[in-house]
C-alpha cells in the first residue's frame, strides 16, 4: 500500500491532503460547536456560514505557507512551526471575521477553540502519516548494523533523525562526555559516558560508532579514536561542518575516517596571508594539474582569487576532470576567475615557452612528475626525462618568458635516495639551486615534504582496497617508516613556502614523528571494527602481510641534507642550506645525463646521478 501511495504523481497527493484538509477543518468546527454548547451539535442557520468560512480560510493559508509543498515522510520540527503559524493566522482572521459578523448562534469563543482543534487535528494526520510512510518503508530496509552515535549534540540528533527514516541502522543510544546528558535519553534513545562505551558494545552487540563530532578539535577526535581503537567496532564519521551548513544529515554522510584521523597529529594551519600574497588577481599557471598535488594546488589557488588560472597536464581526462570540479568550485563560491586548460608535456620545451609567452603567468607551482618509486626504477630514462628534464624545461620558459617565481613540488626521497625518482627530484633541486645563483630575473625555490595521505599512489588507498577484499595488508618491511601529511597540507605548504622565497631556497616542513607503516596498518584494521590476524590472535579477520622492500625502497626517509635548518616566519616551515653545483658546470654535464636518458642507458643514468646527488646508493637496502 504505501509503494502505491508513494509512487502516486505530486499534484494527486497534494489534491488528497487539501482533500483531507478541508475535511479536518469541518470536523474541527464541529468539535468546536458541540463542546462550546455541551450537546453533539447540527448545524442550522448563520452556523453554516463558519463551516463554510473554515476551509475557504485554510487552504489558501496553509498554500501561502508552503504546506503542501513538504515531503511527509521527511517533515520534522521546522515543518510542525510551519503549520503552526500558519493556523496561527489562520485564527486571526477567523477570529476577526466572528467579530465582525457576529452571527446569531455562533459564539465568539470559536475563533480560538476551533483553530486550536484544527492545529491538533493537522498536527496529527501530518505526524501519523509520516510515521507510516516512514516507519513502514524502513521496515523493508535491511538493518546494516547496531549503532552508538559518539556525540549528542545538534549533529548527533539530525543524523538521530535520519536513522529513523532510513532504517539502515538500528541506533542503541548517544556517547557524551557532557555530566548533564549522561544517563538521560532524547527522544527516547539513552545517552551513555565514553566510560561506559567498552560495557555497552559487549552487552548489546554495537557493530558501529559514528562520530558526530563535526566541531571538535583534531586532539580530541584522536583521543576518542584511540579510546576506541581496540572495540570490535567500525567507527565512521560525519563530514565537516562545512558539509553541514544546509542542516540536513542523511545515512549517506557516512563515510570512513579522514585520512587526518589516521595521520595522528593535529594538520599544519595555513597562514592566510602567506596563502594569498602574489595570488591574487595574477596569472598562475600549475603543471601536473591533473594530478593529486597539482589538483589540490589549484583548489587552494582558485579561492584565493587569480586573475586566470592555466591547468597543464599531458593526462587528457585528469585535465579534464579537474578542469570541471574547478568550474563548479567558481561558481558556487562566486569567484570571476579564467580557467585555461592546456594539454602538454613538459618534456616539450617549445609548447612551454609557448604557453608562457602568450599567458604571462607571474607564478608557476611545478608539480609534473613521475613519483612512483617501482616505476621510474624500472623506467629509469623516462624518470630522467620527465623529473630533470621536464623540470629543466619549465624553468627555461619561465626566464624566458620573465616569470617572477617558480616553484618546485619536491619529495622527502630527495634527501640520500637510493632509488632513481628521489635522486632525479635531487637533481631536479640542484637545476633550480643553480639557476637562482645564476642571477636569473626569475625566483626559484623547492618546497620538500613527506608521503601524501590518500594521494594518487599512496598507502592509503591501497591498504583500503585491501581491506574492501578482505585482506592481506601489504607492507614491504616491519621497521619502514615515513613522514606523512594530507594532501591539503601539502598544497599549503607549497604556496605559503613560495611565498616567503628569496631565490634558491629550498624550504622543508616540521612533520613531527615519522609513522611506522606496520602502524598505520594495524590502525586501519581496528578503526574498520576488524582484528588483525598475527601470533597473538592467530583467528583475527586480516593478515598483514610482509612481501619485501621494493628496488630503491629506504626504510625511512629524511627531510634534511644538512644540519642547522633555518626557521622562518611561519612556526613549522623551516629553510634548509645544502650544496650545489654552479650552473655554467652543471648545465656542461646535464648533457652526459640526457644522452644516457635517450638511450636508457640504466647503468651510466645511475653512475651519473651518484656522482652529482649526495649520498645515493642504487639498490642498497636492508632486507626482511
Amino acid at each position: 500500500m504505501q509503494e502505491r501511495v508513494l509512487a502516486w504523481p505530486r499534484a494527486a497527493k497534494r489534491l488528497v491532503v487539501v482533500a483531507l484538509d478541508v475535511v479536518l477543518a469541518l470536523v474541527a468546527t464541529w468539535i468546536a460547536f458541540t463542546f462550546r454548547l455541551d450537546a453533539l451539535h447540527w448545524p442550522t442557520g448563520a452556523q453554516w456560514w463558519v463551516y463554510g468560512l473554515a476551509p475557504l480560510l485554510s487552504v489558501p493559508i496553509f498554500i501561502r505557507f508552503g504546506l503542501y509543498r513538504a515531503i511527509f515522510r521527511y517533515t520534522g520540527q521546522a515543518a510542525l512551526v510551519a503549520t503552526a503559524q500558519a493556523i496561527a493566522v489562520y485564527a486571526v482572521l477567523l477570529s476577526t471575521v466572528l467579530l465582525w459578523q457576529r452571527w446569531p448562534g455562533v459564539p465568539r469563543s470559536l475563533g480560538v477553540s476551533q483553530p486550536l482543534i484544527f492545529l491538533l487535528l493537522v498536527g496529527t494526520s501530518r505526524a501519523s502519516a509520516r510515521f507510516w510512510l516512514a516507519h513502514m518503508g524502513s521496515v523493508r530496509q535491511k538493518v546494516e548494523g547496531r549503532l552508538l552515535i559518539f556525540g549528542a549534540g545538534t549533529s548527533g540528533v539530525q543524523t538521530a533523525s535520519a536513522l529513523r527514516v532510513s532504517g539502515q541502522f538500528s541506533l542503541l543510544g548517544f556517547v557524551d562526555d557532557d555530566p548533564t546528558k549522561v544517563g538521560r535519553s532524547i527522544n527516547g534513545i539513552p545517552v551513555f559516558a565514553p566510560a561506559e562505551v567498552p560495557d555497552v558494545v559487549a552487552r548489546q552487540g554495537v557493530t558501529d560508532i559514528l562520530l558526530a563530532l563535526p566541531s571538535a578539535s583534531r586532539e580530541r577526535r584522536n583521543n576518542i579514536i584511540d579510546s576506541l581503537r581496540a572495540l570490535p567496532v567500525h567507527i565512521r564519521t560525519l563530514p565537516g561542518l562545512a558539509d553541514l551548513a544546509s542542516g540536513r544529515v542523511t545515512v549517506q554522510d557516512f563515510r570512513e575516517l579522514d585520512v587526518d584521523d589516521l595521520l595522528g597529529r593535529d594538520p599544519v594551519p595555513p597562514d592566510a596571508e602567506l596563502l594569498a600574497r602574489d595570488l591574487a588577481g595574477q596569472v598562475v599557471m600549475v603543471t601536473g594539474a591533473g594530478g593529486s598535488i597539482g589538483g589540490e594546488l589549484t583548489r587552494q589557488i582558485v579561492l584565493q582569487g587569480p586573475r586566470q588560472l592555466l591547468l597543464l597536464d599531458h593526462n587528457e581526462f585528469g585535465l579534464y576532470s579537474i578542469h570541471q570540479e574547478l568550474q563548479g568550485i567558481c561558481t558556487a563560491s562566486g569567484l570571476a576567475v579564467e580557467l585555461v586548460p592546456l594539454l602538454g608535456s613538459v618534456a616539450n620545451y617549445a609548447r612551454l615557452l609557448a604557453v608562457c609567452e602568450t599567458y604571462r603567468p607571474a607564478t608557476v607551482y611545478h608539480a609534473a612528475a613521475y613519483k612512483h618509486v617501482p616505476m621510474v626504477e624500472d623506467n629509469a630514462g623516462e624518470g630522467v626525462a620527465n623529473n630533470v628534464f621536464g623540470t629543466l624545461n619549465m624553468a627555461r620558459a619561465a626566464v624566458e618568458s620573465s616569470v617572477k617565481r617558480f616553484v618546485l613540488v619536491s619529495t622527502d626521497k630527495a634527501v640520500r635516495p637510493t632509488n632513481v625518482m628521489g635522486a632525479t627530484k635531487r637533481m631536479a633541486e640542484l637545476v633550480l639551486q643553480a639557476l637562482a645563483a645564476d642571477a636569473t630575473p626569475t625566483c626559484f625555490t623547492m618546497v620538500r615534504f613527506g608521503n601524501v595521505l590518500d594521494s594518487s599512489g599512496s598507502v592509503v588507498p591501497l591498504f583500503r582496497r585491501q581491506l574492501a577484499a578482505g585482506g592481506p595488508l601489504t607492507v614491504t618491511h616491519a621497521d619502514v617508516t615515513r613522514y606523512f601529511m594530507t594532501i591539503p597540507e601539502a598544497a599549503q605548504l607549497v604556496l605559503q613556502a613560495g611565498a616567503m622565497a628569496v631565490g634558491g631556497d629550498v624550504f622543508v616542513l616540521d612533520m613531527g614523528e615519522p609513522v611506522k607503516i606496520m602502524d598505520l596498518a594495524r590502525r586501519m584494521v581496528q578503526l574498520s571494527g576488524l582484528t588483525v590476524r598475527d601470533g597473538e590472535c592467530p583467528n583475527g579477520d586480516i593478515e598483514i602481510a610482509i612481501t619485501g622492500l621494493r628496488p630503491g625502497e629506504k626504510l625511512y626517509e629524511e627531510l634534511l641534507i644538512g644540519d642547522n635548518p633555518e626557521l622562518t616566519v611561519h612556526p613549522r616551515i623551516m629553510k634548509a642550506h645544502e650544496p650545489f653545483v654552479p650552473w655554467a658546470l652543471l648545465s656542461e654535464e646535464l648533457t652526459t645525463l640526457k644522452a644516457a636518458a635517450a638511450l636508457d642507458d640504466v647503468a651510466a643514468i645511475k653512475a651519473f646521478l651518484q656522482q652529482h646527488v649526495h649520498g645515493y646508493q642504487p639498490g642498497e637496502f636492508p632486507s626482511v
